[in-house]
């Protein structure tokens, strides 16, 4: 045991040490310049978002879901008929609760007087300019709750894109500004990061334009603005 140890170490000694590697960051030849650039695009929004439904009242809770359940036929059979996919309609939710009257005397507890029941779905319209006569349809067909619209653009990445090479073009365009202002020249991009997306934009509403003696729901899209933020670094030679 004594002999294998005095081996062992002997060994030990024998290895050369092995130097530690200092990591370092590398050294920038000249000035390093950050800048934050925005690039923006337009699109007319082709998807409306709406909510739909039913809300009905009864004297029994049973009654109440009975009756809204026989109008939610009638306005998912409507959206069938107006060609709305099933993947564009979802339940959104349903709902069951009671109504109470209150006693005059402030003695006694609310009583329960009746039920109501409401039943929503979140519509996907993809064919923007002809949602107003849907919901008309809806309407009557029994619905009598509607919400919306949030518009979106369905595919924004290639509009994206195309943000993001204004974006950067301004980038590089504010950089030889700087670099012009201090004697240099833009050499190297150090990094690029990103950060954006959709620019807010006024909520649209539904409008009820009289012809005639009817009135027809019209949905304006008007434009959405897709926006990506860069920053990006560059080194000043």
């Amino acid at each position: 045991m004594t002999r294998f140890l005095t081996i062992a170490s002997a060994l030990a000694l024998a290895v050369p040490a092995v130097p530690a590697i200092a990591q370092t960051a590398p050294v920038l030849a000249g000035t390093r310049l950050d800048v934050v650039a925005t690039g923006e695009v337009s699109r007319v929004p082709d998807v409306a978002r709406i909510s739909a439904g039913v809300v009905t009242a009864a004297p029994t809770a049973s009654a109440a879901l009975e009756q809204n359940a026989r109008q939610m036929e009638s306005v998912r059979a409507a959206l069938k008929r107006a060609g709305i996919a099933d993947r564009d309609i979802q339940t959104s939710s349903i709902n069951l609760f009671p109504d109470y009257r209150q006693d005059q005397t402030g003695t006694a507890p609310p009583q329960i007087v009746g039920y109501r029941a409401s039943n929503d779905v979140s519509v996907r319209f993809r064919d923007i300019r002809n949602a107003g006569k849907i919901l008309d349809a809806l309407v009557a067909q029994g619905a009598n709750q509607i919400n919306g619209p949030a518009l979106s653009i369905d595919q924004p990445e290639a509009a994206l894109d195309e943000a993001r090479t204004k974006a950067l073009d301004a980038a590089r365009k504010r950089a030889d500004l700087y670099a012009r202002a201090l004697g240099k020249r833009v050499g190297k991009i150090l990094s690029v990061s990103e950060g954006g997306g959709y620019s807010g934009s006024p909520m649209p509403m539904m409008s009820m334009a009289r012809v005639g003696k009817g009135a027809d729901t019209s949905i304006d899209p008007g434009e959405q603005t897709l926006s990506v933020s860069l920053s990006v670094s560059f080194e000043l030679e």
